[in-house]
């Protein structure tokens, strides 16, 4: 009896040694296998960026070709067509004699003058052009109410006076975008002036008042102007500009601008 105790009481020992010594050795391999998983996200990382920097380059492809499709479409026309109004502060005269032995007074007040305007463009690419344009300018001068005057006592305060131009010139698109673009321009010509209409033309009589003499002359119209596209076709400008123009051999020099709607057409 005694020995089968001992033979089950050393039985139950070893296999009490057995367990444990198994679970020490499954204990000391496991934290072997975190200590390796750290380097597989890095591998996995660099293995996709390359992909991720392609997929990038292909969308900035594609939207440079929509731009580039769209700026073509806007701007490969040939022909250009624009019809609007303008406005202009214009000089209408050296002033009348202010005294006997004088040749002229101090000068007229500056007129607010508005015009109508069409211009038609040929453009040889789609940046650069060749513009012609046609004005017409109509003001009312102020003469003054004071006795200096010496027309007051025949009622002409205010004479009405215009002036029509025929201008051409280059232009080019320096910033262009397919819904906006920014001009630069240079425009010259003819310019005939008419001061005399409330004087029966009488020349010397608007003279006399203070007017330029009626004639031609040059008139020179430097400027930028600004187009936002409705459609690819039709587009809305404006252009600030300085005006010059040499009645009775003296320099007038204007600010102003032309506005209105235009339309592209005659695709390159």
């Amino acid at each position: 009896m005694s020995s089968s105790c001992r033979f089950a009481l050393l039985l139950a020992m070893s296999i009490a040694v057995t367990a444990a010594l198994a679970q020490s050795s499954t204990s000391s391999s496991s934290p072997a296998a975190p200590a390796a998983a750290p380097a597989q996200p890095q591998t996995q990382s660099a293995a996709q960026s390359p992909g991720a920097i392609s997929v990038q380059a292909r969308i900035r492809a594609r939207r440079a070709q929509r731009r580039a499709a769209a700026i073509h479409e806007a701007y490969a026309h040939r022909y250009e067509t624009s019809i609007g109004m303008g406005y202009k502060r214009f000089n209408p005269g050296p002033g009348y004699p202010a005294s006997p032995g004088v040749a002229h007074g101090p000068g007229l007040q500056h007129v607010h003058e508005y015009a109508w305007n069409v211009g038609f463009t040929r453009y040889m690419n789609e940046r650069f052009g060749i513009t012609a344009e046609g004005r017409g300018y109509y003001g009312t001068a102020y003469l003054g109410l004071q006795p200096s005057n010496p027309y007051a006592v025949q009622g002409i305060y205010n004479p009405a006076i215009s002036q029509y131009a025929l201008l051409a010139g280059p232009t080019y698109r320096f910033y262009i975008q397919p819904r906006f673009s920014v001009s630069g321009r240079v425009l010259g010509g003819y310019e005939k002036g008419n001061f005399s209409g409330d004087t029966n033309h009488s020349v010397v009589l608007a003279t006399g008042m203070g007017l330029w003499p009626d004639g031609s002359t040059y008139a020179i119209a430097p400027g930028f102007s600004a187009e936002y596209n409705l459609t690819p076709r039709i587009g809305l400008r404006l252009a600030p500009e300085y005006y010059f123009s040499g009645y009775s051999s003296t320099l007038q020099h204007s600010r102003g601008f032309t506005t209105g709607l235009v339309y592209r057409f005659g695709k390159q």
